[in-house]
């Protein structure tokens, strides 16, 4: 890694992420193992001209020890700073640098409850005010050891699998951006025109509608990187059976070999080859058994799995379905506190069907 790729990747968070503009309050949440991009960050975001750039840089295990610490008072108490931003600020960046994967493994899970009740109002909020732009958000990845252990690779080969991604070697990665927008948007203008998709692939045959909804082109502003288009399928309307190839994670939970079966929106059987107890829980949810989100990765520079949600659904080739809460956006209603990505193969043999038309074949898109 050098530092000159830093100064690319903060300057495309910066001006082609966020759009910072003279006068944003601009929120940072990582940790402190993300402080060489956080630097870079702050520095381009007042270059921009924002007028406050606030930081909430974590320190390892900080929420574990507030979980299993904290009295109730404390844990039915909103977090000001967070909250203000969610509320006020906008501008958001949230960089994932973990110390530890699994830190947050064996806190009670009553308490944890009580925390996400106490942050509902908050994230609310923020399903608001980044659902019309109000508050312009981007996830994005800074390297650390525990995320390159989880992917299987080395600090330096994991590097160089997240800056190629983000596309910070090309000279101009706002530009490289740009055109994969434009590539995109011929793809969700042809879906906007059509009403009914079917995902086709060995266990899988599921159908739904998306009439009413909207089909996004995800272009690297809201997730860096993206490489993806996606919708929320209408409730009611989803048919059949999916079976996801990938091993699916959640919290900190790998389940492989999930098959779903669907009727008239609702999930009613569900199995997996590992992990069902896992999935029993999950769907004892509210909104659980819904679906909040349809998609198709098309990140070619991604084509392995890392473990990390993030990457894993812009796979090039792949789809993903997610359970539970939709996108304002695209016109979803589901509501649920899970939103969980299930991601599966189409290379071999894999197709989409749009109002009765093949439109995509062997993870590629044919129009």
């Amino acid at each position: 890694m050098t530092h000159h790729v830093t100064i690319q990747y903060a300057n495309l968070l910066t001006n082609y992420c966020l759009q910072v503009q003279p006068g944003d309050k601009v929120f940072i949440a990582s940790t402190l193992l993300a402080e060489p991009l956080v630097r870079e960050v702050y520095r381009a975001a007042y270059a921009a001209g924002a007028s406050l750039v606030e930081c909430d840089l974590a320190f390892r295990e900080r929420e574990r020890l507030f979980v299993e610490n904290a009295s109730d008072f404390a844990l039915q108490t909103k977090p000001l700073l967070y909250s203000a931003a969610m509320e006020t600020f906008d501008c958001y960046l949230h960089i994932r640098a973990p110390f530890n994967l699994r830190e947050n493994a064996g806190t009670s899970a009553i308490r944890t409850q009580m925390r996400s009740e106490t942050l509902a109002p908050v994230h609310k909020n923020y399903f608001e005010r980044t659902a019309d732009r109000r508050l312009r958000r981007n996830l994005c990845q800074w390297p650390t050891d525990a995320s390159a252990q989880e992917a299987g690779m080395s600090l330096h080969e994991y590097e160089a699998f997240v800056f190629g991604a983000c596309k910070l070697f090309h000279d101009d990665p706002m530009a490289a951006w740009i055109q994969v927008r434009n590539n995109q948007q011929r793809i969700v203008d042809h879906l906007n025109a059509c009403s009914t998709i079917r995902y086709v692939s060995d266990g899988t045959d599921i159908q739904f509608s998306t009439h009413g909804r909207t089909w996004i082109n995800s272009d690297g502003q809201t997730n860096m990187p993206s490489g993806e288009v996606y919708t929320s399928p209408v409730e009611d309307s989803v048919q059949g059976t999916v079976y996801f190839s990938y091993p699916c994670l959640y919290q900190g939970t790998e389940v492989e070999g999930v098959t779903l079966t669907v009727k008239n929106g609702y999930i009613e059987h569900w199995s997996a080859h590992r992990g069902q107890d896992f999935l029993d829980e999950i769907f004892q949810i509210p909104g659980a058994r819904r679906f909040g989100e349809a998609a198709v990765g098309t990140n070619y520079d991604i084509q392995r799995m890392t473990k990390n949600i993030l990457f894993d659904e812009k796979i090039g080739g792949s789809i993903h379905l997610a359970i539970g809460q939709s996108y304002l956006q695209t016109g979803g209603k589901n509501e649920s506190s899970v939103h969980w990505d299930m991601i599966t193969d189409m290379t071999r043999g894999g197709e989409i069907w749009a109002d009765g038309v093949v439109i995509y074949r062997n993870g590629m898109f044919l129009i």
